[in-house]
């Protein structure tokens, strides 16, 4: 049977902080509906609530104005390391010192007001947390045991989410197959079972947004759809044997090892 390609997943969500309607508009012209979700903020409060109630994938502050408000926005880039953020300015002469103090920020990149409007969206979505978890992620572990198209197809899709809630069927749908037929031809020749491996990158991604200072453990379950805290610690301690608590300190070599440890299977 032929493998469709996976579909593409839902679109990322980039949040601005922007004042000038000048930027919004330029914003919403980078970033229309099919091509991402863009939350708009004009206060730091708004922009920054945006990070604790969805996965955010990058981040555009506004210093044209160098208002202390922005300067609130951008300072949230020490709190969310794991998430790109860029610099929008006029670049004038008196723009050194803002732009200075982006690159002390580890901004990921300035932005040229009017200038870059045109490659805003090709300077940002290739850097985003879903992009550059699927490019560190695309090929599975070899302790897995991975190794049919079919199972490509579907860890590829399951990483393509970056931690978001995935349902089996709707992963089946993507691959034209059946659900039945997913899960029962995933987990053959000794592979891990799919509900597992769902599990398994959900919590990679948990454990690199618990890196950041910005979050604590409720902030992640909720931003990546578990029910609660407590659904966040069984998955853990279920299928790589840890503590929520220590996730940070793991990298996603550290959680598959764990998880090749006799944890490849569950109840269907």
């Amino acid at each position: 049977m032929a493998v469709r390609a996976p579909v593409a997943v839902a679109p990322p969500c980039i949040v601005v902080f922007a004042t000038r309607e000048r930027v919004r508009t330029a914003a919403r012209a980078a970033f229309p509906r099919r091509r991402a979700r863009l939350i708009l903020g004009r206060s730091a409060t708004e922009f920054g609530a945006a990070f604790h109630s969805t996965l955010v994938d990058a981040a555009l502050v506004d210093v044209g104005a160098a208002a202390d408000e922005a300067w609130r926005a951008a300072e949230l880039a020490r709190e969310f390391p794991s998430i790109p953020f860029f610099a929008i300015t006029p670049m004038r002469g008196t723009d050194g010192p803002a732009v200075a103090r982006c690159v002390a920020l580890e901004f990921a990149d300035v932005v040229v007001d009017g200038v870059d409007d045109d490659a805003l969206r090709d300077l940002v979505l290739p850097t985003t947390f879903s992009a550059r978890f699927f490019d560190a992620l695309q090929e599975p572990p070899p302790s897995l045991g991975i190794t049919q198209p079919m199972q490509h197809a579907a860890w590829r899709h399951v990483v393509a989410h970056a931690g978001r809630t995935l349902r089996t069927d709707a992963l089946a749908a993507a691959i034209g197959v059946t659900r039945e037929h997913l899960s029962r031809t995933f987990a053959a020749a000794g592979a891990p079972n799919l509900k597992r491996v769902i599990d398994l990158v959900r919590l990679i991604s948990a454990a690199e947004l618990a890196k950041n200072p910005g979050y604590d453990i409720g902030d992640v379950a909720r931003i990546l759809g578990f029910a609660s805290s407590s659904h966040l610690s069984s998955t853990a301690q279920r299928v790589v044997g840890t503590r929520p608590a220590s996730l940070s300190r793991l990298r996603a070599v550290d959680l598959v090892e764990r998880f090749a440890q006799g944890r490849f299977r569950s109840r269907s």
